[in-house]
């Protein structure tokens, strides 16, 4: 699945200072979230669900140029893992915040994804992050900060929970009739590192319906990469 697909990218984009936030769920309620033809993906029997904001930058169609005002934007993502019938593994998204109204738009009527707009604004200033989200029409705004601890970045090992988590190259969707969709994307391995985040918001898996004590069981943050969007195919 990390492999570059033989057809043609459909988008361009460069996703940039992400921060992984993920809590042990248990499976058998991520299953009930999931329509038939998904299956919760786990690690050593737990399921995860994880909680990630990011910048997403120079967003465009393969075929132009990214355009001002319209190509940069925040987004902060609910979302679990699960595998398709066949194994494939991919990304359940229970919601994607987002503050730029067309990336709302085409993500809903192209790829089927639960996409919100929100007020969003961030920050970045000597290595640390500020992040603060409210989707519209919710009354609690949800509030992230983090950094990464010196020292070099590193790529996730097959096999072990890091890898599990961020390297997912899937995301699986369901049009308005209930069918299937799995879509690809492409990108180089993300360098990541621990990350110190002093500040979280567990809001937006609540509104996700799913109610989360505690700190976050991994907390990771990754540099920025690019990375080529590919069409949805119906299973």
């Amino acid at each position: 699945m990390r492999e570059r697909p033989s057809v043609p990218a459909v988008g361009q984009q460069r996703w940039s200072d992400l921060l992984f936030l993920h809590w042990q769920v248990a499976a058998d309620a991520v299953q009930a979230t999931l329509p038939p033809g998904l299956f919760v993906d786990t690690f050593e029997g737990t399921a995860y669900l994880g909680i990630v904001p990011f910048f997403m930058k120079r967003i465009r169609p393969a075929w132009l140029p990214p355009l001002p005002w319209v190509s940069w934007f925040l987004e902060l993502n609910v979302r679990t893992y699960v595998h398709d019938r066949a194994g494939r593994p991919g990304v359940w998204f229970y919601s994607l915040d987002c503050n730029q109204p067309l990336a709302v738009l085409v993500a809903r009527r192209f790829f089927h994804l639960p996409y919100f707009h929100a007020k969003m604004r961030a920050t970045s200033r000597a290595g640390a992050i500020q992040y603060l989200s409210q989707r519209r029409g919710k009354p609690t705004p949800s509030s992230f900060a983090w950094h990464a601890p010196s020292g070099d970045p590193w790529e996730a090992a097959p096999g072990s929970l890091e890898f599990f988590l961020v390297e997912r190259y899937a995301l699986f969707s369901a049009d308005p009739s209930g069918a299937l969709h799995c879509g690809r994307v492409h990108h180089p391995p993300y360098r990541i590192s621990q990350a110190v985040a002093p500040e979280f918001s567990v809001e937006p898996a609540r509104q996700a319906e799913f109610e989360l004590a505690g700190p976050p069981l991994s907390a990771l943050c990754a540099r920025a990469v690019d990375v080529s969007i590919y069409g949805l195919r119906k299973l």
